[in-house]
């Protein structure tokens, strides 16, 4: 299984890529969000979602780790396939996706090419416990934050403190700003202590 393919832009359309890792070219379908990210030219990383058929070896990429869990979870649902998941991440941000589930919006999510009632419903019933339990303390399952949790607990323990009593505060510092660095967020934390 590809985790990402970080490679030399070759070819870029609104619905693929080809990432020349080398020696080796790999075509990428992607949503119009990612195209939107990704630069015209020169290196790219995307991750990576594999669906291996019998006349088919596809390859999904995904500008962020948030995106391709929102994808993951879209096909996750019964009469929902990666080509009608991409879609729905052309027409919808992973935010407004996960923001239409929670807020139950069957019109939004409707409102897309392919996406009747029915299916918006089930989206919805299927996918608001998904969505809910991933954003309710500001995660969504990013690896990055964990490590960024753990080595932040780890330091502070070694400083005196017990990681109950910080673990919350770390949480939160974590939620407003998943990108801070380890030596920032322990000055934060130290300021309030």
């Amino acid at each position: 299984m590809f985790e990402y393919i970080k490679g030399e832009i070759f070819q870029l359309t609104p619905t693929n890529v080809v990432l020349d890792t080398g020696r080796v070219g790999y075509q990428v379908h992607i949503s119009l969000f990612t195209y939107s990210q990704l630069p015209q030219s020169g290196k790219a990383k995307l991750f990576i979602h594999q669906i291996i058929r019998d006349d088919a070896h596809l390859l999904y990429g995904f500008f962020s780790k948030e995106e391709r869990e929102v994808f993951r979870n879209l096909i996750s649902v019964s009469g929902i396939g990666a080509n009608t998941a991409r879609m729905i991440l052309s027409a919808l941000s992973p935010d407004e996706i996960k923001n239409a589930i929670l807020a139950g919006n069957v019109l939004l999510l409707k409102g897309i090419k392919g996406i009747g009632a029915k299916t918006a419903q089930r989206l919805i019933v299927d996918l608001r416990d998904k969505v809910g339990k991933s954003s309710v303390a500001g995660e969504i399952f990013d690896v990055s934050s964990n490590r960024i949790k753990e080595e932040s607990l780890s330091a502070l323990a070694t400083l005196g403190f017990r990681k109950s009593s910080v673990s919350k505060m770390v949480d939160d510092i974590i939620s407003r700003n998943p990108e801070m660095p380890v030596e920032d967020l322990l000055r934060e934390v130290l300021k309030k202590l």
